[in-house]
């Protein structure tokens, strides 16, 4: 009951607060509407509402139903229309949010290229179709607008609402997904010259400072560079965030009668600013999943490159470098280290009675116990086939032993079928041994000699 409650008062306070931000940003947006009064090329709630459904879910819609009354019965138009267009608003992004769910991985849609494009063609480009001719049919049906301007407004609610999509959705839902901030001191220096270098190219492309002052070049290109910038050393949230903050530069110096879009009418300008931020979006969006996905492709090649996959303990080419690295340690602080070779017995029986993925997993209860059973400091690893190897620095054969006997003892009580014993061998450098092949020579002997001994 407290849980339920719980949960009530956090979707109350989640929906109060959508509903303000909702009918704030589309206020906002429709003082931008030149056009017609309901029509605006500016118009972020899209991306609210398809960012809350996807994050929060489908069951939100009356919130973005209301808010999108409220901002329509406000501005202009009839309690009838308003409410016409409210409902295509929230079936827009209901339907976005579905499409975008099915097809592009829902609020993950922004970690692949393929997923990225998935969403903009069904969410931004294709869903944003119902508002616009929802809207725009009921206004002219209602002789709030000419027919004659049917495409003119078509045009403009479409690409108003599909940017909106394309640059604000995509920085709510990067956000929400990874909201912990790992920056480092450098990095976070490189990222405030980042966002400097953006306002730098956004002031010097739409603040009028561009010279002369009767020429306008194609000097909007001067930010692609920045947004490959955040792509290639942050990720997808700066450059999604950094767009952002493009666009509200560009929107603002556009409005000012500054920059390349400038056209007889303002509507004009924003039309064509938004295509350029849209397509911007679009490119930046995509190439940093790309990255992103290339970067996690490298991860886990590294990760397999020193790690077995079996058991996820390093494998035998990570035992090596560590090996060489202890000895050059111990040479430097004269300081021992002891190493732990095991061997699981008689596996071979093991998979011949049982099968061989029954013998696997007694090689993963085996590695369990291992990893489990070793310091932090300490290095357990694969050796090969059915022999585990432990580096232990700054140990003597005591701790190796005690180390050992845990390892056995925790075997011994496991309850899980079929039971198993292991074989150990136990080297000490400098005193077993001075080189890498020695110690494992000497390990080894041990092993076979507790081996050799076993009933």
């Amino acid at each position: 009951m407290m849980a339920r409650r719980n949960d009530w008062v956090r979707d109350a306070a989640s929906g109060a607060l959508l509903l303000a931000v909702y009918v704030l940003v589309g206020k906002a947006g429709l003082r931008l509407a030149y056009l017609n009064p309901s029509a605006t090329p500016v118009w972020a709630p899209t991306g609210v509402a398809l960012a809350a459904f996807l994050l929060l879910g489908l069951r939100f819609w009356p919130v973005i139903l209301a808010g999108a009354f409220i901002v329509n019965v406000t501005t202009a138009g009839s309690p009838l229309t308003a409410a016409v267009i409210a409902l295509g608003n929230t079936a827009e992004g209901l339907l976005g949010a579905s499409l975008a769910q099915r097809y592009a991985g829902g609020r993950h849609a922004f970690e692949r290229a393929r997923s990225v494009f998935y969403f903009i063609a069904l969410a931004a480009i294709g869903a944003t179709t119902v508002s616009a001719t929802v809207g725009v049919t009921v206004l002219a049906l209602a002789s709030y607008a000419p027919w004659s301007d049917y495409g003119g407004v078509w045009l403009t609610w479409w690409l108003g609402d599909a940017v909106g999509a394309m640059i604000v959705a995509p920085v709510i839902i990067l956000w929400w997904n990874h909201h912990r901030v790992r920056w480092t001191p450098r990095q976070m220096a490189e990222l405030a010259l980042l966002v400097l270098m953006l306002v730098l190219a956004g002031s010097l492309v739409f603040g009028g400072i561009t010279l002369p002052a009767d020429r306008r070049y194609p000097l909007e290109f001067l930010a692609m560079p920045l947004f490959m910038w955040a792509a290639f050393r942050f990720g997808s949230r700066e450059a999604a965030t950094g767009v952002l903050l493009f666009s509200a530069i560009a929107v603002w110096g556009t409005l000012h009668g500054h920059g390349p879009f400038q056209q007889p009418t303002l509507n004009e300008s924003l039309v064509l600013l938004q295509a350029f931020s849209g397509i911007t979006a679009a490119t930046t969006l995509g190439l940093s999943a790309d990255i992103e996905q290339r970067r996690q492709v490298e991860s886990q090649l590294r990760d397999l490159a020193v790690h077995d996959p079996l058991t996820g303990l390093w494998n035998y080419r990570h035992f090596v470098t560590t090996l060489g690295n202890e000895i050059a340690r111990a040479e430097r602080t004269e300081r021992p280290f002891a190493l732990v070779l095991m061997d699981l017995d008689e596996l071979k029986k093991i998979n011949d009675a049982h099968g061989h993925l029954t013998g696997s997993r007694v090689l993963c209860r085996l590695a369990a116990v291992v990893q489990d059973s070793c310091r932090a400091m300490d290095t357990a690893a694969r050796y090969g086939g059915d022999e585990f190897v432990i580096i232990l620095p700054e140990a003597g054969e005591d701790v190796a032993r005690q180390v050992a006997r845990r390892v056995q003892e925790e075997i011994a009580t496991d309850p899980e079928a079929p039971p198993f014993t292991v074989s150990v061998g136990v080297a000490v450098y400098p005193r077993d041994g001075e080189t890498a092949e020695r110690v494992v020579t000497v390990a080894d002997r041990a092993l076979y000699v507790a081996k050799a001994r076993r009933p």
